[in-house]
């Protein structure tokens, strides 16, 4: 039993409370949730009366939740967007094989969404959600089975397999590069484009060139995609993992900016939480990746 019967209220009223905690007001709330204004007052009447707390302060012209109705309002919240969020996988896949995987716009594109038509193929009975993120994992306060990540794994709470050793590879369209390169200084005074997600991208690769630097600014990106394009239209050099520019080299859309030692920035994995039981459908995902994984060479 999840809890006794007197500590859980019904959805409705709880649906009640958090439109009158949002709205302001219970015509408001009523209008929303398409019911009377004196429905969504006896809803608040019967909560109140089941918790034994007070949970509106109600004045002439607006109701208020006290502050204790504040707090337990955030975790109502919480658990009905959950509860929604069940059932919209629910109806997707009345037979439960769903996976809900957060992954990375950029390697989700070029690496993973080319290769998924062969898990629909062995996998029928399992319907994937695909959500991109750019922002950290957090899979407290977002519904995901698993994600994809990019960095060094040091993240707790989950448990992770490596998927790629990620090279990045310094590369700008042709009429940008100069007739001759004598030495790495050009890119000193090149204009640099950088990416949000990581930051210190340059100072890191001219460190492993044996030519440290610090402060290097330019034009900066939230996404793969764009500074490409900006690359290829010879807005500066770009700082790109090789599996994404590795098309466009071959095309000579881009070249090298230079040829140096190899770098990376870190590797991708897939992650998922440790303390939730992991649905079968994470296990057959996970143990597909491991096998287009054996077929990729460099993964």
């Amino acid at each position: 039993m999840i809890a006794p019967r007197r500590f859980l209220p019904s959805i409705s009223s709880l649906l009640a409370l958090e439109a009158v905690d949002r709205l302001g007001s219970a015509s408001a709330a009523a209008e929303e949730l398409s019911l009377t204004q004196s429905a969504i007052s006896r809803q608040l009447k019967a909560m109140e009366e089941q918790l034994g707390v007070e949970l509106i302060q109600r004045t002439q012209m607006r109701l208020h939740l006290t502050p204790a109705a504040k707090e337990y309002v955030q975790t109502a919240r919480a658990a009905l967007h959950q509860l929604a969020q069940a059932s919209l996988k629910l109806k997707a896949n009345p037979t439960g094989g769903s996976l809900h995987l957060s992954i990375l716009p950029a390697f989700g594109m070029h690496w993973l969404a080319p290769r998924l038509q062969d898990f629909a193929r062995r996998h029928p009975e399992v319907t994937v959600n695909l959500n991109t993120r750019l922002r950290p994992f957090d899979f407290d306060a977002e519904p995901f089975d698993a994600a994809i990540h990019f960095g060094q794994p040091n993240w707790s709470g989950v448990n992770h397999m490596k998927l790629m050793h990620e090279q990045v590879l310094p590369v700008c369209a042709p009429a940008l590069l100069p007739e001759r390169i004598e030495s790495i200084d050009w890119l000193t005074e090149a204009p640099l484009l950088h990416i949000e997600t990581r930051p210190d991208g340059w100072e890191r690769w001219f460190a492993e060139q044996g030519h440290p630097i610090k402060g290097l600014k330019g034009m900066l990106f939230d996404q793969f995609s764009t500074m490409i394009q900006a690359t290829i239209h010879g807005l500066g050099v770009g700082l790109f993992p090789s599996y994404l520019v590795a098309e466009d080299l071959k095309t000579g859309r881009l070249v090298l900016a230079w040829d140096g030692p190899e770098v990376s920035l870190g590797d991708y994995y897939l992650v998922w939480p440790k303390d939730k039981i992991e649905s079968e459908p994470s296990k057959s995902f996970r143990n597909w990746l491991k096998s287009q994984l054996d077929q990729t060479p460099g993964a």
